[in-house]
């Protein structure tokens, strides 16, 4: 049976993050990441929209504010160098009306309790930066940007490998045993025998630490994202990221628009209840993944008081016009035959039993498990943070 000091589960960007932070710190410590599917960085890695958060949004004093903005240096110093291409290109948050300003404040009021470089801005410096945008107010971000978060997670393999540690993909966990000096993982791929174990398992974390023997504070609840692109001929609408004021009461950002490092701009996204933890379709379906979020009572109690809200996000779903209406708050000159169905991602929303959406990263330790229950966006921006995190929490054991 193979043996690492370290054994992390999930190939995403957090869970290798980590398995670098480690190497680093610990270069005689051996390291092993497993993961389900065929390559790194499938789920949500693979499937977000790239952005480089500043931090703006955060809660100061929580664990995004900490790691969100030194994240994204950390990040930007990442990518230049190994040679990955990203853009600090900034973005706008924009209030359309007037009663939007009062959020768009607060979030400006956080941002520079953050330490994020910005400035309120009124129309006419917004057209300067965004002409075909639409709003009474904004705030401009510089320090913003662009990135491609699959070939960050490819790189972090590559360097993990190079390292005292080895990434095992086609690994699907399906048992945890405790044993008296650490942890037995059953997979797919065989057993593994770990001092320690990490839980970065994204989509299925809280499954993965029920079978570690904890008992998460919280079920992920899957959301699906979904997306249009702008056709190649009117992607001069948007030079870089436009952004709506958010509805405080969910941890999602609204309908914007992204330029992608690759080329292109998309627009969204919405959400919606996935109907499977890896429903990237609309025909994605999994009886028991579905069950298990319509028996949960803390989405139940979520459903029931934003109902409301959830209609209206499952009718753009269904409906472009109606997608494109709120596209059009934040630019007018959007048309239906301007767009064209793009990708879909999967967010792990972790949902607390009163119905709550838990917005923080959230890790939870036992003597042999640390599981990460909780890394929402800016988990992708801030890995290299989060990873040393993880790493942090570990030291004491190795000590």
């Amino acid at each position: 049976m193979q043996h690492a000091n370290v054994i992390i589960v999930g190939g995403g960007i957090v869970g290798l993050a980590t398995a670098y932070q480690l190497s680093q710190r610990y270069p005689d410590r051996s390291v092993l990441v497993l993961e389900k599917e065929s390559v790194v960085g499938s789920h949500q890695t693979g499937h977000n929209s790239g952005v480089m958060h500043s931090g703006i949004y955060y809660k100061p004093g929580s664990l995004k504010a900490q790691n969100g903005r030194s994240g994204k240096e950390a990040m930007e110093r990442f990518c230049e160098r190994e040679g990955i291409p990203y853009d600090i290109c900034g973005k706008v948050i924009v209030a359309v009306t007037a009663d939007e300003v009062p959020g768009l404040e607060r979030i400006f009021s956080r941002g520079q309790q953050n330490g994020v470089r910005c400035e309120l801005i009124g129309p006419e410096r917004l057209k300067e930066l965004e002409p075909h945008a639409a709003g009474v107010q904004a705030i401009h971000v510089p320090e913003a940007g662009i990135a491609n978060y699959r070939r960050v997670a490819e790189r972090l393999s590559e360097l993990v490998s190079a390292a005292n540690g080895e990434v095992v993909c086609g690994a699907r966990v399906t048992r945890v045993t405790p044993t008296d000096g650490g942890v037995v993982v059953h997979s797919t791929q065989g057993e593994f025998e770990a001092d320690y174990l990490v839980n970065c398992g994204g989509l299925h974390c809280d499954r993965i630490a029920r079978m570690t023997g904890q008992r998460p504070n919280s079920k992920i609840v899957p959301f699906r994202g979904e997306f249009f692109e702008l056709k190649p001929e009117v992607q001069h609408l948007c030079r870089n990221l436009i952004y709506p004021v958010p509805n405080p009461a969910f941890p999602f950002l609204g309908v914007h628009f992204t330029r992608m490092i690759d080329g292109g701009v998309e627009c969204g996204p919405n959400a919606v209840l996935a109907f499977a933890r890896e429903g990237y379709r609309k025909t994605d379906f999994s009886v028991t993944d579905l069950a298990e979020s319509l028996c949960y009572g803390g989405f139940l109690k979520l459903a029931a008081k934003y109902w409301r809200v959830g209609a209206g996000e499952m009718w753009r779903s269904f409906s472009k016009a109606a997608f494109v209406k709120a596209l059009q708050r934040l630019m007018p000159e959007i048309r239906s035959e301007h767009l064209r169905p793009a990708r879909s991602g999967v967010r792990a929303q972790a949902i607390a039993p009163d119905g709550s959406m838990v917005d923080d990263f959230c890790i939870l330790e036992s003597d042999r498990v640390v599981n990460v229950e909780n890394a929402p966006s800016p988990a992708a921006t801030s890995a290299l943070n989060v990873g040393k995190l993880i790493v942090d929490r570990l030291e004491p054991r190795f000590l």
